[in-house]
């Protein structure tokens, strides 16, 4: 066999190996290899209290699909935006609203106690939960959720705080799904949560 002929061969035994493995470490992070599905990188226990002074854990949202958002309620634009938007998917889910939930965690605890979230939530579909902690509470549902936030200060001498934005849909077993698309009708929206009922 030439140099060439068996520079070739090991190249491509090389490319089938790497292809073996990669898809026996994906075979075994999605779940379909070693018995059972893959832990989810994202989500995780918590406890937290709610807008009513309740504490909540995430055992109780266990058995229905719910939708995770973190902001503040001094946030300008995309936290109001947002949760219009989930609220409209609420309301397009009709009856089976009460079958889903969605919560709205701050990343501002100095300033959203639960008596400010209860009345910033008012004006938002009342199946939307709005949640706070200690900084030490809501840093571990961060890390849980790889959630970002940071305080930013104002030149008023305010502050306000950068942080993610995304919509994170878990199933009715806690586990994170995927980012929840509301950039659509809310029909459609509502029909997608629908398939985790």
């Amino acid at each position: 066999m030439t140099t060439r002929a068996s520079q070739v061969l090991v190249v491509i035994t090389a490319f089938f190996a790497g292809l073996i493995v990669f898809l026996g470490i994906f075979l075994y992070a999605t779940g379909q290899l070693g018995g059972g599905p893959a832990p989810s990188a994202i989500g995780g226990p918590f406890q937290l209290t709610d807008q009513d002074g309740n504490k909540i854990t995430e055992q109780n949202f266990r058995g229905k699909p719910y939708l995770v958002f973190f902001g503040f309620t001094h946030c300008p634009d995309i936290c109001p935006t947002t949760l219009f938007e989930v609220s409209e998917v609420m309301n397009a889910l009709g009856d089976d609203a009460d079958r889903v939930a969605a919560l709205f965690i701050t990343v501002d605890p100095e300033r959203d106690t639960p008596a400010v979230l209860k009345d910033y939530l008012s004006s938002f579909n009342p199946h939307v939960r709005g949640a706070t902690g200690t900084e030490e509470e809501l840093a571990q549902m961060k890390k849980g959720f790889r959630a970002y936030s940071k305080k930013v200060p104002t030149s008023n001498g305010d502050y306000a705080v950068d942080h993610s934005a995304i919509v994170y849909l878990m199933d009715k077993d806690g586990r994170f799904v995927a980012p929840f698309n509301l950039k659509r009708s809310p029909q459609d929206a509502a029909n997608d949560l629908r398939k985790y009922l």
